[in-house]
């Protein structure tokens, strides 16, 4: 079972202050010990097999041990600092190309895969935990800092671009996807709102609208990275300059949901890290935060189109406390006047905080009646019917393949059918 996390008063301060464009605080870190810090829950994995195995057969078990040697290479902090920028956006331009089909692939899994990107991210910030500058201590506040930009960098969060169309304007999308997770349930998952990412970052589409430029970034499965504003920094300077946004994440075996409603509650499921947080959104302004946000995607229009093999639908259900109290009620058409939020339509995890933080953000500024955003939950990315086991399957197989390739290109014709319906 995962172990109890409260998110605490400085969390909900720093989601503040990020939110409002404020100067933080840098983030705290446990206390540094000579040497560096132990690795995480999260960077623990990369022990196994299956870590291990992807890594080597998409080439990106160099990825690491070439940081490694660069930090080693460091004589200041600001050069330290420079290191891990660059090395990040590299990793984050090398997954793109990966599974856009540029350079060579590294090894024989299929190109499309997000776990590369996934594992050798671990693999750096485990390097850089470790790190300790010859002849002086690096310290926990400065440490953190540099995980901080890590983070941000390998994700495609600071290199979202959206240059200028030739002759009429080239819309701007923006799509955020997810980590793998559930890794200790079953190690070699997936997650196609990742794949996703990589495949249609810094693509143009021709569409009945006209171009449309995408423009991805990631975000992990933690719950005090989104405490401390990581949605809201990524997305607030975005937001005023899209036409459309949409954050993905996976969802329910064999279906794709819109989401209509979102709700500001944590249901407690435990993160890629082990901890748990259960409660109320913490957010920037609580006083004025509601209880509910809503799509403001064309899902008419989305569930109508044909966009792939899977069937889309419009999902409105929630759970909700209703207004004067009592046990929590599974509402199939929406939440009612006055409800406490328990569930959105895409549950109480972090699709539904991540769904539900992009649109409050869309709200708080000014946008809701003129941009168009919500969640698209994609169906489970499944292996093969021979390839269950999670102690004894093969990492990938051909249905996996297909399956992921499908659930891309259907979310990517969803993205069309959205910009279309709002032309």
């Amino acid at each position: 079972m995962a172990s109890s996390h409260i998110v605490g008063p400085r969390l909900v301060a720093l989601g503040t202050a990020l939110l409002l464009g404020l100067p933080a605080a840098p983030a705290l870190a446990d206390s540094t010990a000579p040497g560096g810090a132990a690795p995480t829950v999260e960077e623990q994995r990369l022990e196994r097999a299956v870590p291990q195995e992807i890594l080597r057969r998409s080439g990106f078990d160099s990825v690491a041990p070439a940081f490694a040697r660069a930090l080693d290479r460091a004589h200041s902090y600001g050069q330290a600092e420079r290191i891990v920028v660059r090395h990040g956006q590299a990793l984050w331009r090398r997954a793109v190309d990966r599974v856009q089909g540029r350079g060579p692939s590294g090894g024989d899994l299929s190109r499309g895969d997000d776990r590369p990107l996934y594992w050798a991210r671990l693999g750096m910030t485990r390097e850089l935990r470790a790190w300790q500058p010859k002849g002086r201590e690096l310290g926990a506040e400065r440490r953190a800092r540099l995980l901080g930009k890590l983070e941000v960098s390998s994700r495609g969060q600071d290199e979202v671009d959206y240059p200028k169309g030739h002759g009429k304007r080239m819309k701007r999308v923006l799509l955020t996807g997810f980590d793998p997770f559930t890794l200790d349930r079953d190690v070699r998952i997936s997650n196609p709102s990742g794949a996703t990412a990589l495949a249609l970052d810094g693509t143009v589409i021709r569409t009945a609208a006209g171009p449309v430029r995408i423009e991805t970034v990631t975000f992990p499965v933690r719950w005090a990275d989104f405490a401390d504003g990581a949605v809201e920094r990524a997305l607030r300077r975005q937001l005023p300059r899209v036409d459309l946004f949409t954050t993905v994440s996976q969802g329910r075996i064999g279906k794709f949901d819109i989401e209509r409603t979102n709700g500001a509650w944590r249901g407690g499921f435990g993160d890629n890290e082990n901890l748990s947080s259960t409660g109320t959104v913490p957010v920037a302004d609580p006083a004025s935060q509601p209880q509910w946000t809503t799509t403001t995607l064309p899902y008419k229009d989305i569930v109508a189109a044909s966009t792939g093999r899977f069937p889309v639908y419009d999902n409105t259900a929630v759970t909700e406390v209703p207004a004067g109290g009592g046990a929590p009620v599974d509402r199939p058409d929406g939440p009612t006047p006055g409800s406490a939020a328990r569930k959105g339509g895409g549950g109480d995890y972090l699709s539904n905080e991540i769904a539900y933080r992009a649109t409050l953000l869309r709200d708080r500024l000014g946008l809701h009646d003129r941009l168009p955003g919500g969640h698209v939950h994609t169906p489970v990315l499944q292996f093969g019917a021979g390839n269950t086991d999670p102690a004894t399957g093969a990492v990938t197989d051909p249905e996996f393949v297909r399956n992921r390739a499908d659930i891309v290109g259907q979310t990517r014709r969803i993205v069309v059918a959205a910009v279309e319906a709002r032309r």
